[in-house]
């Protein structure tokens, strides 16, 4: 069985509404193509606030699934017939901020949310003045496309999350990022495509593009891709361009490498528990 899936990087544009008026279009032109599942970027209707600290980012919070941009996603998939995932900055209460991405069924069911785990808090990337770490585990979402599970941007250092999302039966794995040029790019094609290997599913990986001048000498680098599970790159798009990425993905490849690497049955949980000690 082959699904139709797809990836959109943009540049920041300046304002909220008009970045989600972007991406509104780019789902269409997607489902257009033939597209069942489409991934946006790290919380896309805003800029990549993290450079700084300031509380006036605050105001790009809403409640998830009760905000508006939930409700338009929904209004928006099931007009389309499309899978969203759709990362955005959720308020779960006053003070309480996550960074988090709903999943939404092709008939426009809100069928849950992934709240980012892992918080970085570094220069340029000061994200725990923002987010609270994810406190919902690793949820695997039954959709119209199969098995999907979410993780986000820093969450890719960490193999341990991306192995959860396979025991817990993800066959297909999306993670949206913001992360500019530098060290990362080195590890962007690497860590991504070994969870892929390790955990025999596919991976679609998202990042942004452009300056967002307003925080410093910043450059996103694009390139986002789709990885099999064996962890080939079958489709990748440019590091400088806004671009809406497609490739069908052979589902069948998910029970045929887990059937030739029997990660799984050969797994050793009980001598991991160091893994789990602080």
């Amino acid at each position: 069985m082959k699904i139709r899936a797809a990836l959109v990087q943009t540049a920041w544009t300046g304002d909220k509404d008009s970045m989600i008026a972007t991406h509104v279009r780019y789902i269409e032109e997607a489902a257009k193509g033939g597209a069942q599942v489409m991934c946006l970027q790290e919380l896309f209707y805003g800029p990549y606030f993290c450079q700084v600290q300031d509380t006036k980012y605050y105001g790009y919070t809403e409640k998830i699934p009760d905000g508006p941009t939930t409700k338009l996603m929904q209004e928006t998939a099931r007009k389309h017939g499309i899978v969203l995932i759709v990362p955005m900055y959720e308020e779960d209460g006053p003070g309480i901020y996550y960074n988090t991405a709903a999943v939404i069924d092709a008939d426009g069911r809100y069928l849950g949310k992934y709240r980012k785990t892992h918080i970085p808090h570094v220069n340029g990337f000061w994200e725990k003045f923002y987010f609270r770490p994810g406190n919902l585990g690793y949820p695997v979402f039954d959709t119209a496309v199969g098995k999907v599970g979410v993780y986000i941007c820093y969450d890719r250092h960490f193999p341990e999350g991306a192995r959860a999302l396979g025991l817990n039966g993800a066959e297909m794995v999306f993670i949206p990022s913001a992360t500019s040029r530098g060290l990362s790019m080195h590890l962007w094609g690497i860590e991504q495509t070994a969870h892929a290997i390790a955990n025999g599913y596919w991976v679609g990986t998202i990042n942004r593009v452009g300056k967002e001048t307003e925080f410093g000498p910043n450059d996103y680098y694009g390139s986002s891709y789709f990885a099999d599970p064996r962890g080939k790159i079958v489709a990748q798009a440019s590091d400088k361009d806004e671009q809406l990425l497609c490739a069908d993905l052979d589902m069948d490849l998910v029970r045929e490498v887990r059937n030739t690497w029997q990660f799984y049955r050969d797994r050793r949980p009980d001598m991991y528990e160091p893994l789990v000690k602080p």
